[in-house]
């Protein structure tokens, strides 16, 4: 095994992972890594089995860390931005949860694991991977606003035993006596920060009172904010904690950033010449601060012939799947920045903030999906009224 001075190493090398103990008292020793997927899964075939199937090289930093905390049966926190990886980081150990539990899942009258999520796209994604990675027949399901109800309620009173959902609609299942919860022995609460962010945190309490005490728990979070904090200790039970990478720079220190100081009513002008400059191969996000400017932009384009598509709040479902899938295939996609969060999506060449993020971690999610490659360009507008407000208070 790994000695401390080669472990600290290891984490120093791996985005710089720092991990602590926050359960009062005398400290207890973090797991080593385990940075082979055999350090975590040996014992388990089906599991080894999948993952050659799927052909992963090796864990990433995060799983790493939180395979060996989560399969002891250590509650834990870890924050780290998305596309690092955290999905499995949680869902392969709940696997293992799941089939090692004392009464067998066919005789339990409810599912065994609860993921809640922020949004529906997020929720889809899990979803996603929870299916790529089938182990031992566990069944899933998605539950979110906007789906199809009747057929959510069919599914779950059919049996399943990993429900992926948004707090809103899964409270309300909850309120109709449509899903047990008593049964949930492993609970996620992924990007929670997120969902404190959209009002849930009234929702994610009435949906905790009836999952037991005894559960094992996990939180993700891309931040580490009061609320945040306040949540982990109501709801975890001695947990341990692990930080990738520091939030201000691991994900944006490997872009290429640019600040373009611009009048407001010249934005669109130099928005469409860095279109036109762009290759063919390139993918670009634009982010805007509101649905409206996402609405305008995108008609504005379109009228001009270019293939945009809108990702905001308040598009159906349907239309929110179809400008995802457009996107992947290389249409310009324009997003607000709450569509955008989590979204998995891959090799995107630029991030083009067409109004600048309102606080830094907006920034830091905004450039950070971009760290395969590429660079970011941010407008900041400013209006002559402002202008003149500016000098003068330079003055």
């Amino acid at each position: 095994s790994m000695s401390r001075e080669e472990v600290e190493n290891w984490r120093k090398e791996n985005n710089d992972i720092t991990c602590d103990d926050l359960k009062g008292g005398e400290k207890r020793y973090i797991p080593n890594p385990a940075c082979k997927f055999e350090d975590a899964f040996k014992h388990y075939p089906e599991v080894m089995a999948n993952i050659r199937k799927v052909g992963f090289q090796k864990p990433t930093p995060i799983q790493s860390q939180a395979w060996p905390i989560i399969l002891q049966g250590i509650d834990l926190i870890g924050i780290a931005q998305t596309g690092t990886g955290k999905t499995l980081a949680y869902l392969m150990p709940g696997f293992v949860h799941l089939d090692s539990q004392p009464i067998p899942r066919h005789q339990r009258d409810g599912p065994g694991m609860l993921v809640l999520i922020p949004t529906r796209e997020l929720a889809l994604q899990v979803e996603a991977e929870c299916s790529k990675y089938t182990y031992k027949g566990i069944k899933s399901i998605c539950i979110y606003g906007g789906g199809d109800r009747k057929g959510q309620i069919s599914m779950v009173t059919k049996g399943v035993d990993i429900v992926i959902a948004t707090p809103g609609r899964l409270n309300d299942l909850q309120k109709n006596n449509f899903i047990n919860l008593k049964s949930i022995t492993y609970l996620v609460l992924d990007e929670a920060d997120r969902m404190l962010d959209m009002g849930f945190e009234p929702q994610i309490m009435k949906i905790l009172i009836d999952i037991r005490p005894d559960r094992q728990t996990v939180m993700t979070s891309a931040t580490w904010p009061d609320g945040v904090r306040r949540l982990a200790k109501s709801y975890l039970k001695d947990p341990m904690i692990v930080y990738v990478g520091t939030l201000d720079l691991t994900a944006v220190n490997t872009v290429e950033q640019q600040v373009v100081v611009i009048p407001e009513e010249e934005k669109r002008a130099f928005t469409r010449y860095f279109i036109d400059t762009m290759k063919p191969t390139d993918k670009v996000i634009i982010f805007v601060g509101r649905k409206l400017t996402a609405d305008d932009l995108s008609s504005d384009f379109s009228l001009q012939g270019i293939p945009v598509q809108s990702l905001h709040g308040n598009r159906e479902q349907c239309d929110r799947e179809q400008a995802l899938d457009d996107f992947k295939k290389g249409v310009i996609l324009i997003a607000t920045d709450l569509a955008s969060r989590g979204l998995d999506v891959h090799d995107v060449t630029h991030v083009f903030n067409y109004d600048f993020p309102r606080n830094i971690e907006e920034y830091v999610h905004r450039v950070g999906r971009n760290h395969e490659c590429g660079s970011s360009i941010s407008l900041v507008g400013y209006s002559s009224s402002n202008a003149k407000n500016l000098t003068r208070s330079r003055k």
